[in-house]
């Protein structure tokens, strides 16, 4: 009888940690992804006011006015290139944005 017992107790740790390690092994949620205009619907860095530019999600409006400030851009990577900006806020707006250098 005792050694009954002892497998019982030996083996239900066993099995209740495979239970637990399937249960903690569910795939991982998705992260939210976030939804990028098309190319005609992003702010024009070159000819937007310091207003439009501030309503770029993730751009605040003191960020706004350094893009303003700084103005002419041949290309969105010069807002990081010239120091315009740092590398955090630059990859949240990336996407938002477009440096266009004809007129408009």
């Amino acid at each position: 009888m005792a050694v009954v017992a002892l497998l019982t107790v030996g083996f239900a740790p066993a099995v209740s940690g495979a239970f637990s390690h399937a249960q903690s092994a569910a795939p991982p949620s998705s992260p939210k992804t976030k939804a990028i205009p098309p190319p005609e619907a992003r702010v024009d860095i070159n000819h937007a006011s310091a207003e439009e530019l501030a309503k770029v999600p993730g751009l605040t409006p003191s960020w706004a006015g350094r893009i303003v400030r700084f103005r002419p851009y041949r290309t969105k990577q010069d807002l990081l290139d010239h120091g315009v900006l740092p590398s955090d806020v630059y990859d949240r707006i990336k996407d938002y944005i477009v440096a266009h250098r004809n007129e408009q």
